[in-house]
């Protein structure tokens, strides 16, 4: 049995993280053993239950704290029922968004006090950490464009003000420099086929060189 791996995807709306997760999974499912592929907020019944409630609806549903309360709810549950269950298995997980969304998205990107988040963090998952976390960046503008293209009732952040998705981009690239043997940033800019294959090194490079 291999022993299992949790990487998490980040970074803004439109950063193309769903096609990116579905590449990575096939080339290494074969390879590893299980992959599974998750997301946040969701994941599991409860969590996506939560979900609902988070990604649809007015823009000022909900505050910041409230937010930052939901989504840590919505990830305890995911962690018990699926995350943590995978990785004892042997399984590699692969996320979509994980706890680094929170803090950009709620932290950088509505102002809530970073060591909150950081409190909440330690509750919700205490010491535990994806052993890799690749974060897709792009210009806002261009993240907005494509994803406004996407259509659906999942939009309620993607209709949040410029500025907003400004503070959001840079919170990444803020968490990417403040731990850089966990983050790698991926040019998001280039085709999806050129995207993969710099996630497929920083996979070799940082976790095992037979991926």
């Amino acid at each position: 049995m291999t022993d299992g791996r949790f990487i998490t995807f980040e970074g803004g709306e439109g950063a193309g993280k769903s096609t990116q997760v579905r590449l990575l999974a096939e080339s290494l499912r074969g390879r590893k053993g299980e992959v599974v592929l998750t997301r946040e907020p969701g994941g599991a019944d409860g969590a996506e239950a939560i979900r609902t409630l988070l990604v649809s609806g007015a823009v000022d549903r909900w505050d910041a704290r409230t937010e930052a309360l939901l989504h840590s709810a919505a990830r305890r549950d995911h962690l018990v029922k699926t995350v943590w269950p995978a990785l004892e298995r042997g399984a590699w997980v692969i996320c979509d968004r994980f706890a680094d969304s929170t803090l950009a998205y709620q932290g950088y990107g509505h102002g809530l006090d970073r060591a909150l988040i950081g409190q909440l963090a330690e509750v919700t998952m205490g010491r535990f950490r994806p052993d890799l976390t690749l974060i897709l960046d792009l210009p806002v503008e261009e993240g907005l464009k494509r994803a406004g293209g996407r259509g659906g009732a999942e939009d309620r952040y993607e209709r949040m003000g410029l500025d907003f998705h400004q503070r959001l981009r840079q919170g990444f690239l803020a968490i990417a420099s403040a731990e850089p043997r966990r983050c790698a940033v991926i040019d998001a800019t280039r085709s999806p086929e050129a995207v993969h294959q710099d996630i497929l090194a920083a996979v070799t490079t940082r976790l095992d060189s037979s991926a």
